[in-house]
């Protein structure tokens, strides 16, 4: 898994938008309480950004150069398909630099 090293060289921003109590968002939250600290300590200045809004439905955000952003929606995702998708966002921000 050395793509989660490269989020800070692939990404400018990550930005995670959910809900804290809809069932949509259930495995979005255990998303997070599982890789966040693992992914912060691998990239400890790249900006995470976790959103919490009542009513939302689960989003990834990824910012990568000159302002380009690609959203994947979570809902119905299982927590290793949200790191499925992280990895593809993580990976194609690779590709635009290569």
């Amino acid at each position: 898994m050395a793509w989660r090293r490269n989020i800070s060289r692939s990404l400018k921003e990550l930005r995670i938008l959910l809900c804290q109590s809809s069932p949509a968002s259930a495995s979005t939250r255990t998303f997070v309480e599982k890789n966040y600290k693992d992914l912060k300590s691998l990239n400890p200045k790249f900006p995470f950004l976790i959103r919490e809004c009542s009513g939302i439905q689960p989003q990834m955000w990824a910012r990568y150069d000159m302002g380009v952003e690609r959203c994947v929606n979570l809902d119905g995702m299982s927590e290793p398909q949200i790191l499925k998708a992280l990895e593809g966002l993580v990976k194609a921000g690779g590709a635009t630099k290569a």
